[in-house]
């Protein structure tokens, strides 16, 4: 008797770890593709030299490539971007975005 509920006890252990594998597996492809779908929009509305930029921007400040590329998508889906954006018209987004995150304030004391 005993020994039949440990057995069924590791059987319920390895069938919630099979639906939880499931489940991060199912969440995996759901990201995969809507970074898909990000990079085709992405491919539609920018140059090659800006969709280089914005990658670069993505190694040093994945935070605010983030946000670029979802007001960019989100613009693009209202229509407001007729052609695609060059790397300087890119460049002044960015230095936008950057001017309004920036307020940086410094104090120096002196001893």
């Amino acid at each position: 008797m005993y020994e039949e509920e440990e057995l069924e006890a590791i059987r319920q252990r390895k069938i919630a770890k099979l639906q939880e594998e499931q489940s991060m597996k199912a969440q995996e492809e759901q990201a995969a593709a809507l970074e898909a779908q990000k990079q085709s929009i992405l491919r539609q509305i920018l140059t090659d030299e800006a969709r280089q930029r914005l990658a670069n921007v993505k190694l040093a400040y994945p935070q605010l490539a983030e946000s670029v590329e979802l007001r960019l998508i989100q613009l693009a889906q209202q229509g407001a971007i007729g052609d695609k954006l060059s790397d300087a018209q890119l460049k002044e987004i960015l230095r936008k975005i950057r001017g309004q995150k920036r307020e940086t304030k410094v104090d120096v004391r002196r001893i």
